[in-house]
């Protein structure tokens, strides 16, 4: 019996790093992704005042597509952080 409680408490802190990790993963995914649309926004402006031509119109649209598919995914895990963290507290 004695067996099965420290396991738990052993599956409890587990899940404690796990979720520590994940949000870690998380805060860098959400810094590369909104820096890719911070760049993309700055790139639209610099061509929007000069001409729509060259290899930055290429770079525009990879930073802000690359920025969305990073950002989606760490957006999503960091609200199911927040709600697992919030969960605990409550039990």
């Amino acid at each position: 019996m004695n067996k099965d409680i420290s396991s738990g408490n052993n599956a409890d802190r587990d899940l404690r790093e796990q979720r520590k990790q994940v949000s870690k993963f998380v805060k860098l995914g959400k810094r590369i992704g909104y820096s890719l649309w911070l760049i993309a926004i700055c790139l639209f402006f610099v061509l929007f005042f000069t001409d729509f031509d060259g290899p930055f119109v290429v770079v525009l649209l990879t930073c802000l597509i690359s920025g969305c598919v990073v950002l989606l995914p760490s957006i999503v895990l960091s609200y199911a952080v927040r709600a697992a963290e919030r969960e605990d507290r409550h039990t």
